[in-house]
């Protein structure tokens, strides 16, 4: 279990950077955090603080530097890349104002010095919303961005010590052009997730590519995953951050609805399991942060460190601890029960640990129950805490059968239930009205029991290589997000034909 905790005066000194959104937030060494850039009321910054984890202050160096314009460091700027190696921190593109940013710069975290550099071989086009990760502690990728016109797909690696730039061919079939998304080094696989594309679309997809270890002698080229478990919904401007065997990502920005569309900002937390290889949702036992995106997320230690972002409306400066539940910080928080946990919160099906199964769970903001209070529709609980409810007790389930059947059914014509449970099957997911989620999450529940042992049940990926339940643990349909609603009748399908 891990603990969400806003930051207090009590974990810092020094002054504590102003809010922002935007900028960048990278470990230099073994205990600093260095942020940089960044933009608050449509004021773009070219600040660093520094947040050092031994001495638990934040500070603000007094840097040097000498640029090509004669500046101390870059320009303000925001939506750009940092990656940090050793004790540099190395800073390209992003944005002031409509200009994109195309100039290259690292800084001496030994001695606060910036240094602008200059590079050669296949240099990469002004951008912003890249994304980079180091690959050893040599070289960096960068992949995709946003120059302007469109969308990007190109791949660059920079070796630091020669300063030369080589774009990779690719011959295989490519991930679409995106921006906002994440890219992060596992061993010898670069992982790209999300981001906004051609067209304006939000995307959900997640692409491995490979050929970036000298060593390997390997051909580049892309494959798309297709991980079991629960998935991150469509989204960009997110975080993903690497911690021993998991990523996690958490936040970004959607979009939802179905008779008009609308922005969504999440605060939920999805891990990524390289040992089981499959999604899950992080389980968080209180309230998460205000939902935002374009934040940013570092590792200290076993903690998470989150600080500002934007929801649309609000520029935050705020900063939030995610910590195991044996952290000291996780003290501070006032005793809950965890069987009575907080409405809209997902029940996990096992009390075992974080470190010890990652089970799925997460605390978030649904969509669908924004849209229900958006249309002024009740959606009734589905299952109260996870009890099997008879089709005989469910009164929703038999107005809906008698509403089809055109005549009054009584709570044991069981042929006559079969005629809703037809109707479902027959349903395309935009086909199926709000009010019937309540009902048809209950009746998935029912079959998931008759067809399977207690004992048998399990939310994770199954051995035999088919995926199992993924919405088993899910209370109320409330707590459905919009793209669940297609997953969920997928699987209520396969179930009746089962």
């Amino acid at each position: 279990m891990h603990y969400w905790v806003r930051a207090d005066s009590t974990d810092f000194g020094g002054t504590l950077p102003q809010p922002r959104s935007g900028h960048t937030a990278v470990n230099v060494g073994k205990s600093k955090v260095v942020v940089f850039g960044g933009l608050v009321d449509k004021k773009f910054l070219s600040d660093i603080a520094v947040y050092d984890a031994e001495n638990k202050i934040w500070f603000q160096p007094e840097c040097t530097g000498n640029g090509s314009d004669g500046q101390v460091g870059p320009s303000p700027r925001a939506f750009h890349v940092s990656v940090a190696l050793d004790c540099h921190m190395f800073v390209f593109g992003g944005r002031s104002g409509s200009k994109r940013l195309g100039d290259f710069w690292v800084l001496d975290t030994d001695i606060w010095q910036w240094s602008e550099l200059t590079s050669f071989g296949d240099l990469p086009s002004p951008r912003d919303f890249a994304a980079a990760s180091p690959i050893g502690s040599r070289k960096i990728v960068m992949y995709g961005g946003w120059d302007g016109k469109k969308w990007l797909s190109d791949v660059y690696v920079l070796d630091t010590i020669s300063l030369e730039w080589t774009e990779l061919s690719i011959s295989s079939s490519l991930p679409p052009p995106r921006c906002g998304h994440t890219a992060t080094m596992v061993e010898k696989r670069l992982l790209a997730f999300g981001g906004r594309g051609g067209g304006g679309p939000i995307m959900g997809d997640l692409w491995a590519l490979k050929g970036l270890i000298e060593e390997e002698n390997e051909t580049p080229a892309w494959t798309q995953l297709k991980l079991p478990g629960h998935s991150p919904s469509p989204r960009c401007g997110h975080t993903m951050t690497s911690g021993g065997h998991y990523l996690l990502l958490f936040g970004g920005h959607g979009t939802g609805g179905w008779l008009s569309r609308y922005d969504i900002y999440y605060n939920d937390c999805v891990v990524l399991d390289r040992v089981s290889v499959q999604w899950k949702r992080l389980p968080t036992s209180n309230e998460p942060p205000p939902a935002r995106a374009y934040h940013s997320m570092t590792c200290i230690g076993s903690r998470s460190l989150l600080f500002g972002g934007f929801d649309g409306k609000t520029t935050f400066g705020d900063l939030w601890w995610l910590v195991p539940e044996d952290d000291p910080i996780a003290k501070r928080l006032p005793a809950s029960s965890p069987e009575s946990p907080p409405e809209g919160k997902d029940v996990s099906a096992s009390g075992t640990s974080f470190k010890s199964g990652l089970k799925e769970n997460q605390k978030e903001e649904f969509p669908i129950e924004e849209l229900q209070k958006r249309l002024e529709i009740s959606i009734s609980p589905s299952t109260p805490e996870l009890g099997i409810i008879d089709e005989s007790d469910d009164t929703e389930f038999i107005e809906l059968s008698s509403r089809l059947t055109g005549e009054r059914v009584s709570a044991k014509e069981e042929v006559t239930h079969q005629v809703l449970r037809d109707h479902w099957k027959r349903s395309s997911p935009t086909a199926i009205p709000l009010r019937e989620l309540g009902p048809l999450l209950r009746d998935y529940h029912r079959l998931i029991s008759r067809h399977h042992l207690y004992d048998s049940l399990s939310v994770e990926y199954r051995h035999s290589g088919q995926q199992s339940y993924r919405f088993y643990h899910i209370k109320a349909a409330s707590q459905l997000r919009m793209d669940d609603v297609p997953k969920l009748l997928t699987e209520y399908k396969q179930l009746l034909s089962s």
